[in-house]
């Protein structure tokens, strides 16, 4: 029995967890290495992993980048990305729109990645995370503090939280196959 899930995820049945993981660390970080767009990029990551084509969901992440709008002022937009694919995935269609119980599969999957991830990281705002990586926060629509992020290796530390979040989720989604194939 597989997940109950959107059409879009297909399981690489004959590549292990390990592989799958990896792929999702791997392509998540150098996609934020090259492409930028922290949502974005957990997603690509996470998609990847799980051979999910959702572009519709890609493109809705764009403005989560930064803490919203690259303000720095809100969550984390890999967390951001890594919730959205939880969503995708196991969130409340519009037909079960009436019941409230069907939002809990959804948000406790987005319970367990946050707390990971608060866990990792000590917090989920993305300018706390900033200071904590750099002393400092970044206005990446200022080009001098583009530059200084630059230097201060934001590129690679960020690429670097994108992996991690992108194999965090895709983490939780295997074990709920796990799950869903055992109980079956």
């Amino acid at each position: 029995m597989g997940l109950p899930v959107a059409s879009g995820y297909r399981r690489h049945m004959a590549t292990s967890k390990e592989e799958i993981l990896e792929l999702a660390f791997t392509t998540g970080k150098r996609n934020e290495l090259t492409c930028g767009g922290c949502p974005q990029t957990t997603l690509s990551g996470i998609f990847t992993a799980l051979d999910i084509e959702a572009d519709d969901v890609f493109k809705a992440a764009t403005g989560l980048a930064d803490g919203v709008g690259l303000t720095g002022d809100g969550q984390c937009g890999a967390l951001s990305g890594g919730v959205l694919a939880l969503g995708y995935l196991f969130g409340r269609e519009k037909k079960d729109f009436g019941d409230m119980l069907a939002l809990l599969p959804a948000s406790q999957l987005s319970k367990t990645l946050h707390d990971r991830f608060v866990e990792k990281y000590g917090t989920c705002r993305c300018a706390d995370i900033q200071h904590s990586f750099f002393g400092r926060f970044f206005n990446l629509y200022d080009p001098a503090e583009m530059q200084a992020a630059m230097e201060a290796g934001m590129f690679d530390k960020c690429s670097t939280l994108v992996g991690e979040v992108a194999k965090m989720t895709t983490e939780i989604i295997l074990e709920e196959q796990e799950k869903a194939d055992a109980t079956g």
